[in-house]
C-alpha cells in the first residue's frame, strides 16, 4: 500500500506499508519503528505486556517536549499496559493508541500540522 501526501512535511513520513513493517521514504523498515520530528529509528520493542518507558528511551525524554506520544499497536488495536500509560503521562505527555497502520497515517497529517509529537508503531505482525 502506498500513501501520498500533496505537501510533504519536514522530517520522516511513512511513505507505505510492507510485510510487517514500514516504509520511510526510499528505506524499508522491518519491524517496529520510532519516529521523531527529525528522526526515524529501527525498534525492536519488547512484547506489549512488558513495555514500559525504557523501551523510548531513544525518543523520550527531548526537547522542546512533544505534545504527546502516538503509539501504535501493531496489526491492530490492542491496549498498552496501565502502567506504560501512566509513565508516559508522567512525563507530562498525553498517549494516543492506535493500531500501527493507523497511527502511520495520523503522524504524516499530525506533522503536515507541523504538530510537535513522537511516535513508537509495533510491528505489523
Amino acid at each position: 500500500m502506498e500513501l501520498f501526501k500533496d505537501d510533504v512535511p519536514e522530517g520522516p513520513v511513512v511513505s507505505g506499508f510492507s510485510g510487517i513493517g514500514f516504509r520511510v521514504g526510499n528505506r524499508q523498515v522491518n519491524g517496529g519503528l520510532l519516529l521523531t520530528p527529525s528522526n526515524a529509528l529501527d525498534w525492536f520493542p519488547p512484547a506489549m505486556d512488558n513495555m514500559d518507558i525504557t523501551s523510548l528511551a531513544v525518543i523520550l525524554p527531548c526537547d522542546p517536549l512533544p505534545e504527546f506520544l502516538l503509539f501504535g499497536t501493531g496489526q491492530s488495536l490492542v491496549h498498552p499496559p496501565h502502567h506504560f500509560v501512566r509513565e508516559v503521562e508522567a512525563m507530562g505527555l498525553g498517549i494516543e493508541v492506535m493500531d500501527s497502520k493507523a497511527a502511520a497515517r495520523a503522524w504524516g497529517m499530525l506533522r503536515q500540522e507541523d504538530r510537535q509529537i513522537v511516535a513508537a508503531f509495533m510491528p505489523l505482525a
